[in-house]
């Protein structure tokens, strides 16, 4: 409504999704080649995925479309079943995603560490630089003059001007120069057919059957988890570059329809696209006004323009993906200066993320091994904090009469187990007094543990008392004492 009120935000808004819009084509394009589909798939992907999230989504001027780090997911899956089960699996992700929404899992990013997300970007950015590789094996000499004048235009040119994207200017000249070469660089159009009419819905044509559900249920969890952390953390990207705030639970419900929707009409998975959301915002967008034009410009240019796109080399679309793949790497995470101060455990957290992506090719699989791996590093690293202090008073003559025990730390399963020998069984006065001012009981195996330490003080005679404790860990305790 803003971009309505006040005309000239409403041309920024429109400007910047045009300008996006030219920056979303060759990617779109180049991740759908990448994964063997043709390019008309992740196009017309990119301007429904993009259109859905604009209206539907809980952050505004953020660009949604085909990407490629849910298209690494599934490459699998399309060359051993081809693209009807692809598009099964993209409808069963979309419907994952809106599932993962109804029971509120964008709150789960608040667990996923700033090293496991960094392991995340890191190795989505190498599948990506990897998966250009076999675009430069046995194909003729002209592609890589053409490969290296693209990587000179998108690296340089953005230090001249950032007027025009410079993947959009790559692809122009790259394309003038083969067509003056007259050479035999093989082109977009011979990898697949390109738009010419408006895609139509219809089912995956897939037996459905449970066998086809074992085959595409995995990479759909990997493709809905995978669409979804990206698009979260883009979300959560823009809300510090706008100061605004968004919702991340709408935004999920609206990825899961525009996905459901995508595959409905035969076309690609997606999520959030943090480059082309970068052009936008940066563009002065702030409202949905801009994504929805930049939706709405990509089809307009593929509908009038496809046979242009027919001629673009794969030199071309190889060069623009190799610089979003080094754009996409936060270079900073591995800088020497930074490495030094960064926990040994932090730094091995991500490592491992990456290794377990790059060597599955699964992005959701290595997130989750980065999240295990950062839970366990937390648990043992909080374990270690827990510590008790004993003090003796009420002395008669020589004679201690009570022992009282501070607990210090958080308590759970992990730090509680070894709470049970921090205390002088043996040595201690009649009266032993448990003090936990300053300590938390969290689980049942804290509870277990106090419950342990006061029957023992107990059978040989000792008097125990338990004090200090919060309400919380007061009514855990008075529920479950005596029943473990």
């Amino acid at each position: 409504m803003s971009a309505v009120r006040h005309p000239r935000q409403g041309v920024t808004e429109l400007l910047a999704g045009v300008v996006t819009s030219l920056a979303l084509i060759p990617e779109a394009t180049a991740f759908a080649i990448v994964t063997g589909l043709d390019p008309r798939t992740g196009l017309f992907g990119a301007v429904i995925i993009a259109l859905v999230t604009s209206v539907l989504g809980g952050r505004p001027a953020m660009v949604s479309a085909a990407a490629g780090s849910v298209a690494l997911v599934a490459a699998p899956l399309i060359m051993s079943h081809g693209l009807q089960y692809y598009l099964a699996a993209v409808v069963l992700s979309g419907v994952i995603q809106i599932l993962l929404a109804a029971v509120g899992a964008a709150k789960l990013m608040r667990f996923i560490p700033r090293s496991v997300m960094k392991g995340f970007v890191n190795a989505l950015a190498i599948l990506i630089f990897s998966s250009q590789l076999p675009e430069l094996m046995g194909v003729p000499s002209l592609v890589y003059p053409l490969v290296a004048l693209g990587l000179v235009i998108v690296f340089v040119l953005p230090r001249i001007t950032t007027v025009i994207p410079a993947p959009l200017v790559a692809i122009v000249v790259v394309t003038g120069v083969a067509v003056l070469a007259g050479g035999a660089a093989p082109t977009v159009g011979q990898k697949g057919s390109l738009p010419d009419a408006l895609p139509v819905p219809g089912i995956p044509d897939v037996p459905w059957t449970a066998e086809t559900f074992v085959t595409i249920a995995p990479i759909a969890v990997a493709m809905a988890i995978v669409g979804l952390i990206e698009s979260l953390l883009t979300a959560k990207l823009v809300d510090d570059l706008t100061d605004s705030h968004s919702s991340k639970t709408k935004e999920s419900w609206a990825l899961g329809i525009a996905n459901t929707v995508s595959g409905l009409f035969g076309c690609s998975a997606g999520c959030a696209m943090i480059g082309q959301t970068m052009i936008n915002v940066k563009a002065g967008a702030r409202t949905r006004l801009s994504s929805v034009a930049a939706a709405l410009s990509v089809l307009a240019l593929i509908m009038s323009l496809h046979g242009v796109l027919a001629i673009i080399p794969m030199a071309a679309l190889v060069a623009v993906m190799i610089y979003v793949a080094f754009t996409t790497f936060d270079w900073h995470s591995i800088s020497p200066r930074l490495l030094r101060r960064m926990p040994v455990a932090e730094t091995l957290i991500m490592v491992l993320t990456v290794l377990v992506t790059v060597l599955t090719h699964n992005l959701a699989l290595g997130v989750g091994v980065g999240v295990v791996a950062a839970m366990i590093a937390f648990a043992r690293r909080v374990a270690h904090v827990v510590h008790v202090e004993r003090t003796v008073t009420n002395e008669e003559g020589d004679v201690p009469t009570t022992a009282t025990y501070t607990i210090h730390g958080t308590l759970f399963f992990a730090s509680s187990n070894d709470l049970y020998y921090s205390f002088r069984y043996a040595e201690d006065p009649h009266e032993v007094v448990l003090d936990f001012n300053d300590a938390r009981i969290w689980d049942a195996s804290t509870v277990a543990s106090v419950d342990s330490i006061t029957h023992r003080y107990e059978k040989n005679g000792h008097e125990v008392q338990v004090v200090g404790l919060d309400p919380a860990s007061a009514r855990l305790h008075g529920r479950l004492s005596g029943s473990l």
